[in-house]
């Protein structure tokens, strides 16, 4: 066991060194391992600040020989790990004997072994040792890479070992009771606090010529490179730069350019990747990446070596996209151009006579290698000459064909599918820089006859496992897709060769054919990709037919109606992420480009209600399609028939065009930050429109040919776009509106107007920043158009106010008449309430019902004509013997039926059971005779039928017989659906 006893040790005694107590928290000890002790686990204790006081002391007959001693004393105790409470002291040790290393060479020996203990594994008797010593520990292990100055390659390559065993952690050889060992990651942490990378990295100028020396401090930067830290202290120690300019030293055993590249690999990941290429972006490091490059590539036949060869073609990729590194005038652009395209352009360099790629996996790999580096090194201008002399563009149309089955190289399938896809998009980037070259080579007509073969129904299974070949996996999607992004990329360029020759070979036919079909075979399972393929197509249509009028005659109906099948998509995919967002971007450049200007196209539009989608889209509120939509709309209302066409749209809710508009130009101007009061009133008459930014942006005096912050204004928002088609659909004629709309189409009337005053205003004050004074009539001018803009803003403002007055008197008139109507609602419902009270009372009360038909008698009679003309024939309408006082429904009566037949109008009521039957029978009802569409007669006025209220007796029935009728029609009042004839035939409930 380690003890924590003060005094000297025996051995110390022996040797002349005093004895001296002292507490144990004083003095770090150590213990020393006899049988005995090591039997029991108990060390005695040793002072080593006593070894340190020997070890400085000088000029002592015999003195070395002691240090010696006790240092191999020392050595042997720590034999089984070093516990962190010693380790400050234990490296001061080393530190003292490796100082007399010159002048005593045996010190080596010392030094070595102490090294050889910082190998082992640290032990901590607290947890919380790691934080207390972790400033002793770190100070101890940057020692390590001072000490690499001592020149003995021996002791060199002893670090080496140590630091390297940092990253191999072993258990203690023998467990010591009342330790643990520290945590495996704890020196590696300590050696980045330490700044071990940085000494490291500096020793490597000590071994130029010291191959086994460098090739240990290569493997320690290559673990210490692990680190983010490290590679952080490496790269600003010019790690990069001066491990790669050594990269082609002789190294018999490969290991040097080996772990050579896996620190630049881990410099570039794990550190400031600019920096790094900043380091290695000159003369002597390209030059010996070159030529470890052609070395590996003419002379690598290992798996390893070609391994090797890819990573460092990956290395200089990464170099060679900082414009500054000297590719060309180090030759390594030329070689590496050489190297992509030697096995499709025949060449009789000496560096590739008699090369040849097979198809392994590393050499497929270097083939994509080299497409990648043609891309990044095309970027700098200066290379293009370099890439005609190398036929680039030849090499790499070889892929763009459909597949033989005779090749030049033996790929797989899957490899040719890969580099055919990895070509075309390589093109994409170097064509478009070589426009003679790809004309040349009937690039055009190479491409077209391509796309022929991807729209053909030719059996092809393509592998699609590349990056370029995602969601081409059993069709030719892919190969379309990258196709027509190289024609994309050769439209854009706006050259007229190139454009007329794609025109004369049926392009936009062909495109349309493309996008006509995909429509009629959708494909759900590859939609994103389809997306994108339609996007392009329409991209190159635009590119085609802008500005010329018979292109777009060619485009014609047919391109129309892809542009509306386009249009009628469902609003709700345009946030489904798969890219209907493009395509409709797409879409719309296509209108502007492909429609507008051509007549018979743009009436045709119209006629298939295409100025109806676009309002559609216009009303989805998406601000990212706004600005387009009304540029189109501005150049449509060209067209005289398009004003009626935009009247006639309703959108939801019944909104109109206008009111649509009106609304865009709120919200613009709400962003915008322009001040406008709670109804929409003009706040500043003198600035009507200005912005927030506007009023933060200082007026500066600006060259003539400079726009000014307020004409910048007109083109950065969409409030100029939306008074021009406000403007040619007639400002006094538009359908819909609010009054809030009218307060807004004030301003937006005057828009021009104010435009014109805040222009004239900015040149005004940008006069007086300069301190110039106008001659008179020009201040007078000036002034006279400030003031009348400002009489314009006042003008403006009073006619909203005008506006909103008329407003609220109608909003006020508007509710007055929704009272009235509440108010004869309610008084029409108490009519009514009294009505059917009434109505109750006479069927209950009989003096009621009396006065009620003497009323109703009283009323008809009043109501006829007296004076009667001669000879009229007078129709009785009365039915006597009927009391009722409400109308008793429709009563026909067929005048050809005998009154003995049927038994006359009153045949089914009780005065016509008191008559007797004809010819001593019942009276029968005809069939025939039928009552269309009776109204349904309430229960009480039924009963009236049965009860005769003119019987004399009526006086004489008894009280209970009374109530008994007012309970029956109360429980009957409300029993709709009962048949006339079933009531009739029921025996009457009133007598006893």
């Amino acid at each position: 066991m380690w003890t924590e006893e003060a005094g000297a040790t025996a051995e110390a005694q022996e040797s002349g060194i005093g004895n001296k107590s002292s507490s144990s928290s004083q003095i770090p000890v150590v213990g020393v391992v006899t049988e005995d002790d090591e039997a029991q686990g108990v060390f005695k204790a040793m002072d080593l600040n006593r070894v340190i006081k020997l070890l400085e002391e000088t000029d002592k007959v015999g003195l070395e020989e002691k240090q010696l001693k006790f240092v191999k004393k020392l050595v042997q105790c720590y034999q089984n790990g070093l516990p962190l409470r010693d380790l400050a002291q234990i490296f001061k040790i080393l530190n003292l004997c490796s100082g007399k290393i010159k002048n005593q060479p045996r010190f080596i020996e010392s030094a070595y072994d102490i090294i050889k203990l910082c190998g082992l594994p640290f032990l901590k008797k607290k947890v919380s040792d790691e934080i207390t010593y972790a400033e002793d520990t770190a100070n101890s292990i940057a020692l390590l890479g001072d000490l690499m100055k001592i020149p003995s390659s021996e002791l060199r390559i002893q670090i080496c070992k140590c630091i390297v065993d940092f990253y191999h952690a072993e258990p203690p050889k023998k467990h010591i009771p009342g330790y643990q060992q520290a945590s495996s990651s704890y020196k590696i942490q300590m050696a980045e606090v330490g700044g071990l990378a940085k000494t490291m990295v500096q020793s490597m100028t000590l071994l130029e010529n010291q191959l086994v020396e460098k090739l240990w401090v290569l493997k320690v930067l290559q673990h210490l490179s692990t680190s983010e830290v490290n590679c952080t202290i490496m790269m600003k120690a010019q790690a990069a730069s001066g491990i790669c300019t050594h990269l082609n030293d002789p190294d018999p055993s490969g290991q040097l350019l080996f772990r050579s590249s896996e620190i630049l690999w881990n410099l570039l990941e794990k550190s400031s990747k600019e920096e790094v290429i900043q380091q290695l972006s000159n003369l002597e490091c390209l030059l010996a990446l070159k030529e470890v490059f052609k070395n590996l590539f003419m002379r690598g036949f290992s798996h390893y070596d070609r391994q090797l060869r890819n990573d460092i073609l990956v290395i200089t990729t990464i170099i060679a996209q900082n414009p500054e590194a000297p590719m060309i005038e180090c030759g390594f652009t030329k070689d590496l151009i050489l190297f992509a395209t030697f096995n499709e352009v025949k060449s009789q360099n000496l560096l590739v006579k008699g090369l040849k790629l097979s198809n392994s996996y590393e050499d497929f790999e270097l083939k994509k290698l080299l497409f990648n580096v043609i891309v990044i090194l095309c970027k700098d201008l200066p290379t293009v000459q370099l890439l005609i002399d190398g036929k680039v563009i030849l090499a790499l149309f070889t892929y763009v064909k459909k597949p033989e089955k005779q090749k030049i190289i033996d790929w797989s399938a899957a490899q040719h599918e890969e580099l055919q896809l990895h070509a075309i998009a390589t093109l994409s980037s170097v064509a478009p820089l070589l426009i003679e070259e790809y004309m040349s080579c009937q690039g055009n007509a190479r491409v077209l006859a391509f796309l022929e073969w991807c729209e053909s129904e030719d059996p092809f299974f393509s592998h699609g496992n590349s990056f370029h070949g995602t969601g081409g996996r059993g069709n030719k999607f892919a190969q379309m897709r990258y196709s027509l992004r190289l024609l994309r990329a050769m439209v854009y360029l706006e050259d007229e060769t190139v454009n007329k020759d794609l025109c004369e070979k049926g392009t936009i036919q062909q495109m349309i054919g493309i996008f006509k079909n995909m429509i009629s075979k959708p494909n759900e399972k590859e939609e994103a990709i389809v997306l994108e393929i339609q996007s392009d197509i329409l991209l190159i249509l635009s590119g085609l037919c802008e500005n010329h009028i018979q292109r777009k005659e060619i485009f014609g109906t047919e391109g129309v109606d892809i542009v509306l099948h386009v249009m009628k998509t469902d609003p709700r995919k345009l946030q489904s992420g798969l890219g209907y967002n493009v395509l409709l971007f797409s879409t719309l450049d296509s209108i502007w480009c492909c429609i507008l200007g051509c007549y018979p196209s743009e009436d045709y539009f119209l006629e298939k209600e295409g100025i109806f989608l676009l309002l559609d889209l216009l009303a989805l509120n998406q601000k990212k399609f706004c600005n387009l939509i009304l540029g189109i709309m501005v150049e449509f209302c060209d067209n005289p028939k398009t004003a009626a066409h935009v009247n006639a749209w309703q959108g939801k809710k019944d909104q109109t065009a206008a009111s649509l508009l009106i609304k865009l130009w709120r919200k613009e101007e709400k962003e915008l930050g322009v001040k406008r009061d709670k109804n929409g009133k003009i706040i500043d008459t003198k600035k009507p429109l200005f912005t927030s930014f506007q009023e933060e942006q200082k007026i500066i005096p600006l060259p003539a040919n400079c726009p000014s912050i307020a004409v910048m204004d007109v083109s950065e928002n969409i409030r100029a776009k939306i008074y021009a088609i406000l403007g040619k659909l007639d400002f006094e004629n538009l359908p819909g509106l609010s009054a809030e709309d009218f307060v807004t189409l004030c301003i937006i009337h005057r828009y021009l107007d104010f435009k014109i005053g805040e222009i004239w205003n900015e040149i005004y004050e940008e006069i007086k920043l300069e301190k110039l004074r106008p001659v008179t009539t020009d201040k007078k001018a000036l002034e006279a158009i400030t003031t009348a803009s400002e009489n314009i803003g006042k003008m403006v403002a009073s006619l909203q106010s005008d506006i909103i007055e008329s407003q609220a008197c109608q909003d006020v008139q508007n509710e007055q008449k929704v009272y009235a109507k509440i108010q004869a609602t309610h008084k029409q419902r108490e009519l009514a309430n009294k009505s059917w009270e009434d109505f109750l009372a006479r069927t209950s009360n009989a003096k009621a019902l009396k006065k009620a038909k003497r009323l109703q008698e009283k009323a008809i009679e009043a109501s006829r004509y007296h004076k009667r003309p001669q000879n009229a024939i007078f129709h009785q309408t009365d039915i006597k013997g009927l009391n009722t006082t409400v109308p008793s429904g429709g009563v026909v009566t067929v005048e050809s039926t005998p009154a003995r037949l049927v038994g006359g109008p009153l045949v089914d009521t009780d005065i016509a059971l008191k008559k007797l039957p004809i010819r001593g029978g019942a009276l029968q009802r005809v069939k025939a005779v039928k009552i269309v569409d009776a109204p349904k007669k309430s229960i009480p006025t039924i009963l009236q039928f049965r009860f005769d209220f003119q019987r004399s007796d009526q006086e004489s029935l008894k009280c209970n017989t009374f109530m008994k009728m007012q309970r029956f029609i109360s429980s009957q009042t409300f029993k709709t659906g009962r048949n006339l004839k079933e009531l009739m035939l029921q025996p009457s409930p009133f007598t006893d």
